[in-house]
């Protein structure tokens, strides 16, 4: 599955359970310092490698449309996700505000995760 498609699943599914009033922001190098702290710990790594196999499942969830397992995957990726730490939360809320198409943090986290990815075929 397109390494894309899957982190657009991950923020589709995920950020609006951390959607806030206010609107945090997310600045150049945010990315790059969640995936530093994610690659220097063993446990966090492995934790982003299962959150990437869950976005798949997730991701063929929707495609089946299967609800049930849809709501279940969702919630074991919040509880993932919530093991990466405050800043990668912090990131994800952030990036919601972001359109894709007309800002250079997208390309950014794209390329940072891409990167923490990378790892998970190791």
């Amino acid at each position: 599955m397109n390494r894309k498609f899957i982190v657009a699943i991950l923020l589709v599914a995920t950020v609006p359970v951390y959607a806030q009033a206010q609107n945090p922001k997310v600045s150049q190098g945010d990315a790059q310092k969640v995936v530093t702290i994610i690659s220097s710990d063993k446990v966090k790594t492995q934790t982003y490698c299962e959150i990437m196999k869950l976005g798949e499942q997730l991701g063929q969830a929707y495609e089946k449309n299967d609800k049930k397992m849809i709501v279940e995957l969702s919630q074991k990726l919040e509880r993932m996700e919530k093991a990466l730490g405050p800043e990668y939360v912090a990131l994800l809320d952030g990036l919601q505000y972001i359109d894709p198409e007309k800002h250079q943090l997208h390309a950014e986290f794209l390329s940072a995760f891409g990167a923490l990815a990378r790892l998970c075929t190791r």
